[in-house]
């Protein structure tokens, strides 16, 4: 189904819009905790962030304070990456029970929302990108048309206060299989609670202080959660807006250099997009990609296995009558069941 089709198949006059039977209309009970989380994991990194910044300024920041915040920030980010993105939404390659359990954990300790929420919104992503349907495009509101600062509100941070929940039933149902990820799921609160602790306790611990507990709480825990869920969501808004495009896929997409190294790779937003199944984002030798070198050394150790990636010769045959993105989605009235089949080279699990 192309673009063009699903935006005729959304505006007509007095039909079902085809993309709303994969969502589910908020009531306001729902409406009104999804603007509370999307308010608390807004405003308070953002005061976190201005109170660090200020007794940095009239205090001190130590040494210990920046690697609270770069340890936190790497492993959260890469819990989203190679946790949520790759491994949980795409099945870009397969992982040990404890790797897929350590993945779900610390991509909820980056409060973007539990897992099945996040999957669920990504996949819808890809069925309607940059089209009515999906969640976070700077192009589209609904089926309202945006662009500009508009838009790029929107794509960034407008989404997260008035979208329509994703059907976890329609988009996730192999997550819901698996009881493990159903209970991560599920204590998600608690892992976001943890990501703040952990950092203040380490603080405190080392420093033998209650500022030094502050200050880790606010470095580690408050301007990492800040720093990271704006980085996670530039991608939605700015890589559909400024960048290259080296494949001429069907929405927006776009690489961008600048958004590389803090989102592990999530930058090279178009080679996504060409090829989403793919574990690797940088597709050629000097795209730097922390996330692929990540899912390379679990592989190097046997914990992940069958990872897709695409040949050289996949690379430059790509054509864009071909992109995964849109031949392959299903209106979800059919089926939205999961991670995209693929016809990617895979490396087997190594033999022990």
């Amino acid at each position: 189904m192309t673009a063009a089709n699903l935006v005729s198949a959304v505006s007509a006059d007095g039909r079902i819009r085809t993309w709303r039977r994969g969502i589910i209309r908020s009531s306001s009970q729902i409406r009104r905790a999804q603007r509370v989380h999307a308010a608390v994991m807004n405003g308070g990194p953002l005061v976190g962030t201005v109170l660090a910044g200020y007794l940095a300024v009239t205090a001190r920041v130590t040494v210990l304070d920046l690697v609270l915040l770069v340890l936190f920030y790497t492993l959260t980010i890469a819990g989203i990456t190679v946790g949520f993105h790759r491994h949980f939404t795409h099945g870009a390659f397969k992982a040990s029970p404890s790797v897929r359990v350590a993945l779900a954990v610390l991509g909820s300790m980056a409060g973007q929302g539990p897992l099945l929420y996040w999957v669920g919104n990504h996949r819808r992503h890809h069925h309607y990108s940059d089209c009515p349907g999906d969640p976070h495009s700077p192009l589209f509101d609904e089926e309202r048309k945006v662009g500009g600062l508009t838009g790029l509100w929107h794509a960034h941070i407008g989404w997260s206060f008035n979208h329509d929940l994703t059907n976890a039933a329609v988009y996730c149902k192999d997550l819901l299989r698996d009881p493990l990820i159903a209970k991560i799921n599920k204590h998600y609160f608690l892992w976001v609670l943890i990501g703040v602790l952990l950092p203040a306790l380490i603080g405190g611990a080392v420093t033998q202080s209650w500022y030094g507990a502050l200050s880790g709480f606010l470095w580690g825990g408050l301007v990492r959660l800040f720093t990271s869920y704006h980085a996670t969501n530039a991608i939605n808004s700015i890589t559909h807006a400024f960048g290259s495009r080296p494949f001429e896929t069907r929405e927006q997409s776009r690489n961008n250099l600048l958004l590389v190294l803090p989102t592990l790779g999530e930058g090279w937003h178009n080679n996504h997009h060409a090829f989403p199944t793919s574990a690797a984002f940088g597709l050629q030798p000097l795209q730097l990609d922390l996330g692929w070198m990540i899912i390379r050394a679990l592989r190097a150790v046997s914990l992940v296995w069958d990872v897709r990636t695409p040949t050289q010769r996949q690379i430059a045959a790509w054509n864009p009558d071909h992109d995964p993105d849109t031949t392959s989605a299903p209106a979800p009235s059919t089926s939205a069941p999961g991670p995209e089949h693929s016809s990617l080279s895979i490396v087997p699990k190594p033999r022990t």
